[in-house]
């Protein structure tokens, strides 16, 4: 896994990427489905991979959130190589990216490279650079809060536009929107997801079971009602599964958590 933290380190490694795994892969389906059925037939056979897509979740999901993207790049481009955006204080307040805990979630940390941004409008001109390279397969840009950068539609269109010209599916997480009363900010995605975190099922000998993650659909084409679902991330097949509705009480089960290398702490509420 490798880590920039300038503009020109990130031009390189797009560049060292552009050398190693040539210019991407013209040939891929135009969608991607996710694995569970009912979900894949709502969706129309999947998401568009040359398009944007935005996740939202509060405070206390970043970690569900980050993983259900993380699961969706690998849906996307699970050979391809990955970029990560994100502001530099989340190291520090929620955790660090950890190459063992990325290699148990099923993603090749070789594969990812993770650039930090002083703050939302450099984590978005990452994203930008990210959308551009027909090399990558797919982009995670992470925002904190509402920042005045993504108050209109003109940053989410040009990264819209850009994917939808390289074919690199974007990932727009966004933690900590304060939309309740105002209701979401305005964007250019292909599809709107609220992730939360979910009870896992336990396997055998009460082992820790997949992650598990709370999906809301709440918004794409033709979709006249939001939707939600139980799924949890099965790792080794690479795909999500549908949780069958429980037919008794909950019982304590593991949450699922992106791995951090560190504690992770409740994140401050900061935008760039």
């Amino acid at each position: 896994m490798s880590r920039v933290k300038t503009l020109a380190g990130l031009r390189l490694v797009l560049a060292r990427i552009a050398i190693r795994h040539g210019l991407g892969a013209p040939d891929r389906e135009q969608a991607f489905a996710l694995g569970a059925s009912e979900v894949d037939h709502v969706l129309g056979g999947g998401l568009n991979r040359a398009a944007l897509h935005e996740i939202h979740a509060p405070w206390a999901d970043w970690s569900a959130a980050a993983g259900f993207c993380l699961a969706l790049a690998r849906r996307a481009a699970p050979e391809r190589p990955l970029l990560w955006a994100r502001p530099d204080f989340l190291d520090d307040e929620a955790g660090r990216l950890n190459g063992v805990g990325l290699a148990e979630f099923g993603v090749d940390p070789a594969l990812l490279s993770l650039v930090r941004g002083r703050d939302a409008q450099a984590v978005l001109r990452a994203g930008m650079e990210a959308a551009r390279c027909k090399s990558l397969g797919a982009a995670l840009i992470e925002i904190v809060g509402t920042p005045h950068v993504l108050k209109n539609l003109t940053a989410t269109l040009r990264l819209a536009r850009a994917a939808e010209k390289s074919g690199v599916t974007l990932f727009l997480l966004r933690v900590g929107l304060e939309d309740a009363q105002t209701g979401p900010p305005p964007s250019a995605a292909a599809s709107r997801w609220q992730a939360r975190a979910c009870l896992s099922r336990a396997l055998s000998a009460n082992a820790p079971g997949a992650p598990g993650f709370e999906i809301t659909l709440l918004r794409h084409r033709g979709l006249t009602a939001e939707r939600s679902w139980r799924l949890e991330w099965l790792r080794d097949q690479g795909l999500f599964h549908q949780i069958p509705e429980p037919d008794d009480a909950a019982l304590p089960r593991s949450l699922p958590a992106l791995p951090a290398d560190g504690a992770v702490a409740p994140l401050r509420r900061r935008a760039g």
